[in-house]
């Protein structure tokens, strides 16, 4: 017996050896390198030798500051306002550059209000790379809600006794087939301002008194287009998700909700919504973990344009590691994202976990 069973583990350590290689190979040795890199000031291509700096590129992603100027002021102490009426402030190179606050030298302005006469500006040492951190955690908390919500009436829908439910099946799981690629080439042509689908129909829709707009053009718009295409295209793929957790539910439960005289509402909260615990958590995580590792997306729309507003954590990574030679910058970026990951899965697991 013992032999026997000796026998068997060595059969099956020898099947799972090629993915355990695998696995070394393309997952857990990049990972060790990165966080190594990171600590280094490694350029992929550069005359001079690596040297160890610590946690210097991580302090200078990460170095923000919130500094005040107050609005200028005439010889009668009165404010000084341009032409529309605001008050002038001083440059910010007044702070940034001045021998007296060291510690604000080479940080650039993000962003500013204003209150009365004081500008409260925002001041980062990399202002693409926070950006990119809140583009990255606004494509999340917009993609994982409502993709999740949609998904789930599609397979409410589609989770019936029909005739010919299963084409629609197939529709709606088509766009997870196509490669990611085809389809934002496909929504760059939708989404273009000279003339696009999008432009054509809302023109025609409104009798020809609607503005074409550039959607990926404008940095007002081009992040909301991607999280609309973003949102359509994996749908599907979290609609199978749902309706595999669906079929699991007893039917049993649906007839005993049915005798007692429930509504469509009462069953979904109190036998649906319950049986779906499980697979809830799984969307959620699945579909956090793909919108952070938005990517393809951005590179074959906008290049993180306009002006960085579709700049995301994985594009600034590949676009600094490969694009800038700048291996420690992209290792960096790519640490900070793991760990950012790990935390919101940790919360995650918390929030829905059974209590």
């Amino acid at each position: 017996m013992r032999s026997s069973l000796t026998s068997a583990n060595r059969a099956g350590w020898a099947f799972a050896l090629p993915g355990i290689v695998l696995i070394l190979a393309f997952i857990i040795t990049p990972f060790f390198l990165g966080v190594g890199f990171s600590l280094t000031n490694q350029r992929l291509i550069s005359p001079n030798a690596t040297r160890f700096v610590g946690l210097e590129n991580y302090r200078e992603m990460l170095n923000i500051a919130v500094v005040d100027l107050q609005a200028k002021t005439d010889s009668a102490g009165k404010t000084v306002t341009d032409a529309d009426g605001q008050a002038e402030f001083p440059r910010l190179r007044s702070i940034t550059r001045n021998p007296d606050t060291p510690q604000y030298h080479g940080m650039q302005e993000w962003f500013r209000w204003v209150s009365g006469d004081t500008a409260h500006v925002v001041i980062a040492s990399d202002v693409v790379f926070w950006k990119a951190l809140l583009n990255t955690c606004i494509f999340v908390l917009i993609v994982a809600p409502i993709q999740a919500a949609i998904a789930l009436g599609l397979a409410l829908l589609i989770n019936q006794k029909l005739r010919g439910i299963t084409i629609f099946r197939t529709i709606y799981f088509m766009p997870v087939v196509v490669s990611i690629v085809v389809v934002s080439l496909l929504w760059r042509f939708i989404y273009s301002g000279q003339n696009g689908l999008l432009n054509n129909m809302l023109s025609f829709l409104s009798f020809g008194h609607f503005q074409p707009v550039d959607w990926l053009g404008n940095p007002h718009t081009a992040l909301g287009a991607i999280i609309t295409m973003s949102i359509w295209q994996a749908v599907g793929f979290h609609m199978v998700i749902w309706l595999s957790g669906l079929q699991t539910i007893p039917p049993t439960l649906y007839e005993a909700a049915a005798i007692e005289g429930s509504s469509k509402w009462q069953t979904f909260r109190y036998v649906t919504w319950p049986g779906l615990r499980h697979t809830a958590v799984l969307v959620l995580i699945v579909i956090t973990m793909q919108a952070f590792a938005i990517f393809a997306q951005i590179d074959v729309m906008t290049k993180g344009g306009p002006l960085d507003s579709t700049q995301t954590l994985v594009f600034q990574a590949v676009q600094r590691g490969y694009g800038m030679q700048n291996i420690a910058g992209g290792s960096a970026i790519s640490v900070i994202l793991f760990l950012i990951v790990l935390v919101i899965s940790m919360i995650q697991r918390w929030l829905t976990r059974e209590r």
